[in-house]
């Protein structure tokens, strides 16, 4: 039995946020319907850009285990559904445009009086308490607004915002913790809870170890390229390998407190003689002279591929970690069979391979299935929680109401 059997989220939650969230529940074997809008669904289904007519990959990587039905929620027969399905439900998500819940009637004090067990979770661009409460927000926006663009880029530079979605996934990591713990407790208190986040905050959070930094001189955390933020380490750069490929890199980081990481370091260059250079003789010495630091080990890496310098250095004891691409890491197989990285078919997209469910759990099997199909799910959720039969579900689909 998966860890979150007999546990029932409603998920009105769209794009990336949201759902992030609600998949990990998914993934850990809650029963997650996603209630969709007829005809359109979450708006992140229409983001293809190689075959418009089918679901996006964007939806596919954040969809997987859930359960699909639809329901117009601008119409008091659709409002109503969801008020059914909300009484059977342990947990709702949303992540609606600020105020947008509560207009359509289920605001928390609206949804509470349903259901006083249910966990209400929302995710929001910014505090709800702060001047920026009512401010749209997406992924990027908020890596501006919570400082992560100010700390990323080189010297001199503008700022710049990372490539992955840090901001929207962070959220949603941070709120499924908190939706876990609150389950945790209506065990003692048998209510449920209001459950809040904002990307600007647990974007704060996921960077809360830069803060070390400008606690120690009070000035903005300054843009260092790949070099050591905290500035005890050095080297501490993605250095040039043979090949000269866009990622032919290996990354170095050499820990500064541990001496004898620069020792191998040296000793796995053969070149002794820096052991005793006296621009490099201890770490302040190497702080101080990065930049010729980095063309000597530079001249060295341009020599080997990026593999070869990663595994002599780990073997002898120096952290390094060759760069790897989207294509190197998807066809990755011990990736794969860890789990890191699954392979799905899907009805209409066939087989793809995504990232998974990063976490073993020794006594929670959860199979990885497809995302749903629009309002795949209609008469089954509808008829197994509201009791609607088939016919008052197709009647239900001819006035545009699901």
């Amino acid at each position: 039995m998966a860890a979150l059997s007999g546990i029932r989220v409603i998920d009105v939650s769209q794009y990336e946020a949201g759902p992030s969230c609600t998949q990990i529940l998914a993934w850990l074997g809650a029963d997650v319907i996603k209630v969709e809008a007829p005809g359109v669904g979450d708006r992140s289904r229409g983001a293809s850009r190689d075959h418009p007519e089918l679901d996006a990959p964007f939806f596919l990587t954040l969809n997987h285990n859930k359960r699909s039905v639809t329901c117009d929620l601008k119409k008091e027969a659709g409002r109503q559904l969801l008020r059914g399905l909300l009484e059977h439900g342990d947990v709702f998500v949303e992540n609606f445009a600020p105020g947008t819940i509560e207009r359509l009637g289920f605001g928390y004090d609206d949804v509470r009086s349903l259901n006083p067990r249910l966990v209400y979770a929302q995710v929001k661009g910014f505090p709800a308490e702060g001047p920026h409460a009512q401010y749209l927000a997406h992924d990027q926006v908020v890596q501006a607004m919570g400082g992560m663009m100010s700390m990323t880029g080189w010297p001199g530079g503008p700022p710049t915002k990372p490539g992955p979605t840090i901001a929207d996934n962070g959220a949603g990591l941070h709120l499924a913790i908190a939706i876990l713990a609150a389950l945790l407790q209506r065990r003692d208190t048998n209510r449920g809870q209001l459950v809040r986040t904002s990307l600007q905050g647990c974007l704060i959070g996921l960077t809360r170890s830069a803060y070390a930094v400008h606690f120690a001189d009070g000035e903005p955390v300054p843009r260092l390229g790949n070099r050591s933020l905290m500035g005890f380490s050095t080297p501490s750069e993605a250095f040039p390998c043979k090949g000269g490929g866009p990622n032919d890199y290996c990354f170095i980081f050499v820990n500064g407190t541990i001496p004898a990481q620069w020792n191998a370091l040296v000793r796995v260059m053969e070149q002794p003689a820096l052991a005793t250079d006296p621009r490099f003789a201890t770490n302040a010495d190497r702080l101080r002279n990065q930049d010729a630091l980095a063309e000597v080990i530079g001249a060295w890496t341009r020599q080997h591929h990026k593999d070869d310098v990663m595994a002599k250095l780990q073997a002898a004891g120096v952290p390094a970690g060759a760069v790897r691409d989207s294509v190197e890491l998807t066809h990755d197989e011990d990736l794969r069979r860890s789990g890191v990285f699954a392979a799905v078919d899907h009805p209409d997209r066939g087989r793809y391979v995504v990232p998974g469910w990063p976490v073993v759990m020794s006594d929670c099997p959860v199979a990885l299935r497809h995302p749903p199909r629009l309002g795949a799910d209609n008469e089954t959720v509808y008829g197994e929680l509201l009791g609607l039969a088939p016919g008052r579900v197709a009647q239900l689909r001819d006035e545009g109401v699901i």
